[in-house]
């Protein structure tokens, strides 16, 4: 079974896919593995250097500050992007599920419902917070201006539009709570895996 794990920059959604991992279920995360794939592909690399600049690559490594500043100022841009490095990261995450043996396992991913892509799941866990949190945590960890992180907000669908289209919601503001969600939603993905297989 494969369930997906979304939530919008600073939601906070990496702690909850840790806790799932410490249950012993095995998470897939998106992100760093399209950052991986954005480096040692060489058909990504020249795709992403026509779309981007030569400047999007500093000594064979991903240039994330000028990729991120030209990207998220632009939806086309960034449409373009994920049209290129999506594709690979779906390949690539086929093949990891194709080697896992658990009940179900997780993919921690950004954007399901902007990709339209809800189908692929048979859950879909959404992480939320409020954006001023969100906003505090992201410019703490990134060293970006709040400014910026509100731009990448807007660029993601509001959580109200994707609670309404997810199985379950996690309201990540306590860890302590988070913990005892994750672990009610675990035992329930057991139950639901174990009537589906």
């Amino acid at each position: 079974m494969i369930v997906g794990l979304t939530g919008g920059i600073g939601s906070g959604k990496t702690t909850v896919a840790k806790m799932f991992h410490a249950l012993g279920v095995p998470v897939y995360n998106s992100d760093i593995e399209a950052k991986k794939l954005m480096v040692t592909s060489e058909v990504l690399k020249v795709k992403i250097k026509e779309l981007l600049g030569t400047e999007s690559y500093i000594d064979h490594k991903l240039n994330r500050t000028y990729i991120a500043d030209k990207i998220f100022t632009d939806p086309d841009l960034l449409a373009q992007l994920n049209a290129i490095v999506h594709p690979a990261v779906r390949q690539d995450f086929m093949s990891w599920v194709a080697q896992q043996k658990a009940a179900y396992i997780i993919q921690e991913t950004a954007i399901i419902f902007e990709n339209d892509t809800q189908n692929k799941f048979d859950k879909i866990i959404l992480v939320t917070a409020p954006e001023k949190i969100r906003i505090a945590r992201v410019t703490s960890r990134d060293a970006i201006s709040a400014d910026k992180v509100k731009e990448r907000i807007e660029n993601q669908w509001p959580d109200q539009k994707k609670a309404a289209l997810s199985d379950y919601v996690i309201n990540n503001l306590e860890l302590d709570k988070t913990t005892v969600l994750v672990a009610e939603i675990h035992k329930q993905l057991l139950k639901f895996s174990s009537f589906t297989s």
